[in-house]
């Protein structure tokens, strides 16, 4: 009977051991869990938010850039021209 007290007693202190390494464990899993979550927001902050961003500003930036070979700004180009040289430069 007492070598099976022993084995009691060795078993509740390796389960105690456990119990302590587990929580252990979760502490570290919740504390990665939280890095990635903020790795996550901020991947989503730096590179999503300015790409959607880029959907409402190309078109603008193309209309004033993309205006530049069109037939009406070489009109407007030589009627420019036109009214330098008259000026006489």
């Amino acid at each position: 009977m007492d070598n099976l007290e022993k084995e009691v007693i060795d078993l509740k202190q390796k389960i105690e051991s456990q119990q302590f390494k587990i929580d252990a464990i979760y502490v570290s899993v919740e504390k990665t869990r939280k890095y990635f979550l903020w790795t996550f927001i901020i991947t989503v902050v730096l590179f999503v938010l300015p790409l959607i961003g880029l959907i409402f500003v190309m078109p603008s930036f193309l209309s004033i850039y993309g205006g530049g070979g069109s037939i009406d700004s070489l009109t407007n180009a030589s009627s420019s021209l036109t009214n330098l040289s008259n000026l006489g430069l």
